[in-house]
């Protein structure tokens, strides 16, 4: 996957938006004001960061070679994946939907609701 196709996913997901606010370093995804997503442009290696659960995401550490904590963002939920190594997309694309879900928990249950109603996320 390239950042044109990581990008697009992202974007493809249901009340994503992009932006950019620290000049162009970084293309941060979210929904509801809240980061799911985040692609540091300059970095020589393409690598998404997402939140996950905190047994998940040292699990998928100790599972991926292409996983580590994320850099600035609180370890225990936070994981930076580089793309094209020991994780394919569709697992990639999982823990992005994965990311999306953990900000889901929170915001308002009706929120919740409402984005999950016809937009069911992948089941864990």
């Amino acid at each position: 996957m390239n950042i044109e196709e990581l990008r697009e996913y992202c974007l493809s997901l249901k009340e994503a938006t992009e932006y950019m606010p620290f000049e162009d370093e970084y293309l941060i995804f979210k929904i509801f004001d809240k980061w799911f997503a985040i692609i540091p442009l300059n970095d020589p290696v393409l690598k998404i960061t997402v939140k996950c659960d905190s047994t998940k995401a040292i699990d998928l550490r100790e599972r991926y070679n292409s996983v580590e904590p994320a850099w600035h963002f609180n370890k225990k939920f936070w994981n930076s994946i580089t793309l094209n190594s020991d994780m394919n997309d569709e697992t990639v694309k999982h823990w992005i939907r994965h990311s999306i879900k953990e900000v889901l928990k929170k915001l308002p249950k009706r929120v919740q609701l409402e984005y999950l109603e016809n937009n069911p996320l992948s089941p864990e």
